[in-house]
């Protein structure tokens, strides 16, 4: 991504769609409307666990939420708590104008293997603000893995680019189901 179109995702206002005011977060509940942007990232005190086939993948207390508007947060283990023997690097990258280019990884657990559920920001923006924290933790995408937060089994957000969890400390609607895109 040129810096021209950095630039232009960076400065593009995202509205709040009409459906968002029908939401009202109850007690111990937050909107991801309320949600920044640019994404903070903060550590959290909730424990994490990602499975495959019963295979744990990666399990963690120390994990980091980004919370960016309208999508639901994403969570980042710490390299040191991942099984990295069922990873094998992709050549899938992306970019976000926030953090900068992600490297995905495929999950291998005995005769399964999930493509690019796996991603990571090896390297950050110089200007990346809160995500610099990202920095090498990894980030999975729960419509692929068996992810769960606390006591709670994760929902997935919908659309395939979209890696945010689900759980009922946050209401919506969020961006993802197809008419959301320009969220």
């Amino acid at each position: 991504m040129n810096d021209a179109d950095k630039a232009f995702y960076r400065n593009k206002v995202r509205e709040r769609p009409a459906a968002a005011e029908i939401v009202t977060p109850g007690p111990g509940q937050e909107s991801v409307w309320n949600y920044p942007r640019p994404p903070r990232v903060r550590a959290i005190s909730k424990s994490g666990k990602v499975e495959l086939n019963g295979h744990e993948v990666a399990s963690s207390s120390n994990i980091l939420k980004v919370m960016e508007t309208a999508s639901p947060p994403t969570y980042y283990f710490p390299p040191d708590d991942i099984d990295r023997s069922c990873l094998i690097e992709s050549t899938h990258t992306t970019f976000c104008e926030w953090k900068g280019e992600a490297t995905y990884w495929h999950v291998v657990v005995n005769e399964t293997r999930v493509e690019n559920a796996v991603w990571s920001y090896q390297d950050t923006l110089d200007d990346a603000g809160d995500c610099r924290q990202l920095k090498g933790f990894f980030a999975f995408y729960p419509q692929a893995l068996g992810c769960t937060l606390g006591d709670h089994k994760i929902d997935p957000q919908q659309g395939a680019y979209y890696g945010g969890w689900i759980t009922p400390d946050i209401t919506g609607p969020f961006k993802g189901p197809p008419g959301t895109q320009g969220w």
